[in-house]
C-alpha cells in the first residue's frame, strides 16, 4: 500500500506588474535593450511565456513601459532644473552635473546601472523600442529647447544640440567605465562653453 504525499496548500505568487516593470528595468539599464531576451525576463520574473505576452504584449511593450517609470523615478528631472525665471547658464550647467551623476553607476546600490536608458535605448536594434526612447529623448530635447528660447530664442536650438549631445555622451562615457569624477568633470568644462556662447 503507497500513500501519496499531499501538495502543499496555499496561493502560487501574486504576479505584480509594476515589480515586473522594475525587473526589467534593472535587466534592460545593466545589459542594454538588444542583450536582453524576452527568455531572460521571464525567468526573472517567474513567469512563463504565454504569461509575459498576456501581460506586456512584447518585449517592446514592456520596455516602454520601463521608460515611464525611468523617467518618473531615475531620470534627469527637467522640469524641476529648468524653471521659469532661472538663468540659462546656471540651469543647463545643472542638467548637465545632474546627468553626470545619475549616469554614474553607483557600486554601492545592487543592480545600478550607468548611463542614461532612454538615450542607450535609442540606438537599439528593434525599431518599436528605439522609437520609444527615442519619443522620450525628443520630449526632453523639447523640454530644454522651450526653456532656453524663452529667454534667447536665437540660441535655442544651438544649445539645445549641444546639452543633448554632451547627455549622449556622458551616457556613453559611463557604460565605458568613467566614474563620476570624470563625469563631472566633463560636465563642468561643458558649461564653459554655454557661457561663452551667452557671452557672444
Amino acid at each position: 500500500m503507497t500513500t501519496k504525499t499531499p501538495r502543499p496548500r496555499g496561493r502560487p505568487r501574486r504576479f505584480d506588474p509594476e515589480e515586473a516593470v522594475a525587473t526589467a528595468q534593472r535587466l534592460f539599464h545593466a545589459r542594454g535593450y538588444d542583450a536582453v531576451g524576452v527568455a531572460d525576463i521571464t525567468e526573472a520574473l517567474g513567469i512563463n511565456p504565454p504569461s509575459f505576452y498576456a501581460a506586456f504584449g512584447s518585449k517592446a511593450g514592456l520596455y516602454a513601459r520601463t521608460l515611464g517609470r525611468y523617467t518618473e523615478s531615475e531620470g534627469v528631472p527637467l522640469q524641476e532644473i529648468l524653471r521659469p525665471g532661472r538663468p540659462v547658464t546656471e540651469a543647463l550647467a545643472a542638467v548637465l552635473e545632474e546627468a553626470a551623476r545619475r549616469y554614474a553607476s553607483d557600486c554601492t546600490k545592487p543592480g545600478s546601472a550607468a548611463g542614461c536608458l532612454a538615450l542607450e535605448g535609442a540606438r537599439c536594434n528593434d525599431p518599436e523600442a528605439r522609437e520609444a526612447a527615442r519619443a522620450l529623448v525628443a520630449a526632453a530635447q523639447d523640454t530644454i529647447h522651450r526653456f532656453v528660447a524663452a529667454t534667447h530664442p536665437e540660441l535655442a536650438g544651438q544649445l539645445t544640440d549641444y546639452v543633448v549631445t554632451l547627455m549622449t555622451g556622458l551616457s556613453s562615457m559611463a557604460r565605458s567605465g568613467h566614474d563620476l569624477d570624470r563625469l563631472l568633470a566633463t560636465a563642468r568644462l561643458a558649461s564653459i562653453g554655454i557661457t561663452q556662447a551667452l557671452r557672444d
